[in-house]
């Protein structure tokens, strides 16, 4: 099966050149969701954004944790696609 990247998207972050905040995650890793379902509540420069999937499948691994920071375009998790 195909995976892809959970990232927060581009257009979100703007001019910003800070490190946003995993908040929490909203669903556990081997939780079944559908695409559109917040996956992820980030904080970035004062503003909260949930982070949904991207398509319908199964959060196989969460790669920043809760309370740590990341980068523009860096990936948060990953998601196995449906089949």
């Amino acid at each position: 099966m195909a995976a892809v990247a959970i990232r927060l998207p581009d257009d979100a972050w703007g001019t910003v050149e800070a490190e946003a905040l995993v908040d929490r995650w909203l669903v556990a890793e081997g939780a079944r969701v559908s695409a559109g379902q917040p996956l992820v509540a980030v904080v970035l420069v004062k503003t909260n954004i949930e982070v949904p999937a991207p398509a319908d499948g199964v959060l196989t691994k969460i790669l920043v944790p809760a309370d740590h920071t990341f980068k523009r375009g860096q990936d948060l998790g990953t998601l196995e696609l449906a089949a």
